[in-house]
């Protein structure tokens, strides 16, 4: 035993080993204003105090910057090699993360925190790896400049002209350790011009572009206030949660003016991160079936915002509805401020009318300089051609405006007056408007009538011209009229296809929640939610659980979702819990999209969607695959909790069996024992003391056997208890004959009751029967012997066999005095409430407790009563098939 136990420092290092597994990584970043401050150094030289102090460091990249102080500090730490990648004929280095997460040390260094990896890296940045690194639970030292932090990209832009390509989220450092290196602006500058930062001739350029004095003082200000706020986040939290006060912001995103939502989006976010409270990017779109992730709801994740996206064609009832549900305090929009005057008298300003909805709201408005006078046009996204003009509603149109103009000529013909006419066209542009697509038919339909009803029913006809006093009136009012109608049945229609979608993604839920109510485990409901999902969105769609991503090799390959590297990448999206795949920044190769199901921050599956070019991957599909896989989510927990809740009744069962047998042995166990204890005492002391008649000593010695006789059956019925299985209480059964197992048993109980009378009743057929029949012999037995020994010796007890159709029966009656209702209430709990101990000879014995056993192990049934003639039975069946455990 001594040679087994482990070594305190080996457990010390496995504990270690764990607990740096289930923690998240700790991210240190060393922040400056600009190149040169001093940020690799300042990183360089804490990693060799980390250590000093005994902490295993690697430096996983840094920048070559040809300074000698920093080499010389790389040099004095172990390095890791670089992954290397051609493009276009020119060799990379880049950080390896593979063999970063191989190697776990407790802090890793890689520099320059915003750079975008070459191309064939995983991830398309650099702060992607690291995610993975924190994810891992190893520490991170990084750097990285504030001109490189999203919300104050278009700062930056303003106050230095350069654009910056190459951007971090702000959501990246929310739970960051922030070390500001800092130098002044002069000794960067003079820095610079001795070659310590840049070589003379990229010096002398950086001078005249982005290093100038006043660039370089407004971008310390920024870095400064910038880590202050970063400071002040954690204080706010806690003020708010103190006091109860609380904000949320909500930013509108239009999708009309792209620069000017960027603008809005970076302000919140920057407020936002001043006030230490969430915000919401609110997304309205008419149509989400062509729709896919526009660059503004990328951007507003990665500023740390939660977006939203609603389909709707009225703005302004959305964003009122949506303020008031999610109780927001603060709305951020955008002001155009060149518009024309003449627009905003039949369209007003959004935000004047959501002024007078939500005046409890404040409303933010940043102003935005249009570069041309705005009209009404918007830079919006030209829409196709084809979408617009298609022959199908040309014809559709021309052809109900030729009914309409010959029902009108009928009409005319029997003299039923031009106002019944103008009715007739009416009737026939709401057609159009019904049966075609677009306002663009219905408005040309409204236009077209009114000048055929001019051309062939208004004097002087088949002329545009109109001499009849107040037809130039009828007229106008003809065309605002049928304007107005096919607008509003336009309307009608997009709230009808709205409603529908909305209709068809709950019956779609209803259908698959019925699915996961008949689902047994969490591969059958991966299995139906992938069949469901590939039907509806007709391409392609797995699901890998949490089993078949522990063993890739052992998963089938059926399909091109199937392979080893599509499971790899859906392993990366299980632990990671982040999207990748196509469309996004991590393994862009892959054939599929994949996202990972959430639930309570753990991870329960991964949904794949095979990428198409007929039929992309659209907002709407995102949107309703969220909603499957919050379903989905519920219905994984629900199958797991009622898993867990049967198992534990399934060990609570277990449990009050095994305490019920222990009582029920105590008492069997010691009765026997203390009378042969006793008879084996008295004729020991029998040469002592006077000499016992040999009738005495012979009922001794027959009272020492019969005790010995119940003990060695009390053994056999224990010993049949361990077939069972203790894991599933079930028992390996085989087809056995009925007869032969019921002529075993009574062969038996007449050994030790040979002057019994039974009566036996079997089958006229031969039935074979799932069985363990050792067991079942051994039900038999316990049954017979407890008729015998609470029966009048002399009558006899009956032994019945009959059959139905899906299950067979055991009837073991006797003609004693019966059982009372309190035997009859706790008979196979194995103690009773009685005088007299419920195992002792004289009792109900333990047989029964086990015989219940045996009984479940089978799937069988068990009861017992009186029978009318006087006497009990008890009755069990046995399955005729077999039932397997699930």
């Amino acid at each position: 035993m001594e040679d087994e136990r482990l070594d305190p420092e080996q457990l010390l290092e496995k504990w270690k080993k764990n607990e740096q597994s289930l923690r998240s990584g700790r991210l240190k970043v060393f922040f400056g204003y600009a190149a040169g401050v001093g940020k690799t150094y300042a990183m360089l030289k804490e990693a060799h105090e980390q250590l000093a102090e005994g902490k295993s460091v690697l430096v996983g990249y840094v920048e070559p910057h040809a300074r000698p102080e920093t080499e010389a500090l790389v040099a004095g730490l172990p390095t890791m090699q670089t992954k290397k990648y051609e493009y276009k004929g020119i060799t990379i280095n880049e950080f390896d993360v593979d063999e970063a997460l191989q190697a776990r040390p407790d802090i890793i260094l890689v520099d320059e925190l915003a750079h975008t990896n070459a191309i064939g890296a995983r991830n398309r940045k650099r702060y992607q790896d690291i995610e993975e690194l924190l994810k891992a639970g190893i520490d991170v030292y990084t750097t990285v400049n504030v001109q490189h932090i999203e919300s104050l990209n278009d700062i930056v832009e303003q106050v230095t002209g350069v654009h910056i390509s190459e951007t971090v989220p702000d959501t990246f450092f929310e739970t960051s350790a922030l070390k500001v290196v800092d130098i002044e602006t002069e000794e960067l500058l003079e820095r610079l011009k001795q070659g310590k930062i840049y070589h003379s001739e990229n010096a002398k350029k950086a001078m005249a572009n982005f290093f100038k004095t006043d660039n370089l003082t407004l971008l310390r200000g920024l870095a400064i206030r910038k880590a202050s706020d970063h400071i002040n986040t954690t204080n706010q939290q806690e003020t708010q949660k103190s006091t109860g006060i609380h904000s949320k912001l909500l930013t509108i995103i239009d999708e009309k003016n792209p620069d000017m939502t960027k603008k809005c989006l970076r302000w919140t976010a920057r407020l936002a991160q001043a006030l230490g409270t969430e915000w919401i990017a609110l997304e309205i779109l008419e149509d989400m079936s062509e729709h896919s992730e526009s660059d503004n709801s990328k951007l507003a994740t990665k500023l740390g915002g939660e977006v939203v996206t609603l389909e709707s064609d009225n703005q302004r009832d959305t964003i009122v509805q949506y303020v008031k549900m999610r109780g927001v305090t603060d709305l951020v929009m955008g002001k155009v401020i060149k518009r024309s005057r003449f627009i905003r008298l039949y369209r007003p300003d959004l935000e004047d009318e959501l002024i007078a909805f939500i005046p409890d709201v404040d409303i933010h408005l940043v102003p935005y300089q249009s570069n041309k006078y705005l009209l009404n046009k918007y830079a919006v996204k030209k829409k196709n051609l084809h979408s617009i003009f298609t022959w199908k509603d040309f014809y559709m149109t021309l052809g109900l405006l030729a009914v309409a103009t010959l029902l009108s000529e009928l009409g005319s013909y029997y003299h039923i007056g031009d106002q019944n006419l103008i009715l007739i066209y009416i009737l026939f542009v709401l057609l159009v408007a019904r049966i075609t697509t677009g306002y663009l038919w219905a408005a040309l339909a409204s236009i077209a009538s009114v000048l055929m009803f001019n051309w062939f029913f208004v004097d002087p006809l088949f002329s545009l011209t109109v001499y009849k006093q107040g037809y130039p009136v009828t007229l106008i009012f003809m065309l605002l009229v049928a304007l107005l109608v096919s607008n509003l049945m336009m309307q009608i229609k997009k709230q009808a296809f709205y409603a529908m979608k909305r209709e068809h993604q709950l019956e779609i839920l209803y259908e698959l929640n019925k699915k996961y109510l008949v689902t047994h485990d969490q591969k059958e409901i991966l299995a139906t939610t992938a069949e469901y999902l590939s039907n509806m969105l007709d391409r392609e769609v797995v699901l890998y659980g949490e089993q078949e991503l522990k063993n890739p090799a052992g998963a089938p390959i059926k399909g091109p979702l199937r392979s080893l590297e599509e499971l790899a990448v859906a392993n990366w999206v299980f632990v990671n819990q982040k999207e990748a795949g196509y469309g996004t920044d991590t393994l862009m190769g892959a054939k599929a999209l994949y996202l990972p199901v959430l639930s309570n921050g753990v991870t329960l599956a991964v949904i794949g969607i095979e990428k198409s070019k007929e039929n992309p991957i659209t907002d709407e599909i995102i949107s309703f695959l969220e909603l499957i896989s919050t379903q989905l989510s519920l219905a994984i927990e629900q199958n797991k909790l009622t898993s867990e809740r049967q198992q534990i009744l399934f060990e609570s069962e277990k449990e009050r069996m095994r305490g019920n047998l222990l009582r029920a042995i105590s008492h069997d166990l010691r009765t026997p024992l203390t009378g042969i204890s006793g008879s084996v005492e008295t004729i020991l002391n029998d040469s002592e003391t006077a000499k016992l008649p040999e009738e005495t000593k012979r009922k001794l010695l027959v009272g020492i056997k019969d005790d010995a006789d119940w003990l060695i059956r009390m053994v056999e019925n224990l010993l049949s208890i361990t077939r069972i299985n203790e894991e599933t209480m079930k028992v390996a059964k085989s087809k056995e004959a009925a007869e032969e197992v019921v002529a075993s048993a009574i062969q038996r109980i007449r050994k030790s009751y040979p002057t019994s009378q039974i009566n036996v009743s079997l089958l006229d057929e031969f039935v074979l029967v799932p069985m363990d029949s050792i067991l079942i012999e051994q039900v038999l037995f316990n049954l017979m012997e407890n008729a015998i020994r609470h029966s009048n010796s002399e009558s006899p007890i009956f032994v019945t066999v009959s059959l139905t159709e899906k299950e067979i029966t055991f009837e073991i009656a006797d003609q004693g005095k019966g059982l009372t209702k309190e035997q009859l209430k706790l008979l196979f709990s194995g103690m009773t409430k009685q005088s007299t101990p419920v195992d002792s000879k004289s009792g109900m014995g333990i047989g029964l407790s086990i015989v219940k056993t045996i009984i479940m192990a089978h799937d069988g049934t068990l009861t017992a009563g009186n029978r009318p003639q006087g006497g009990a039975i008890f009755t069990f069946t046995l399955p005729l098939e077999r039932k397997e455990k699930k």
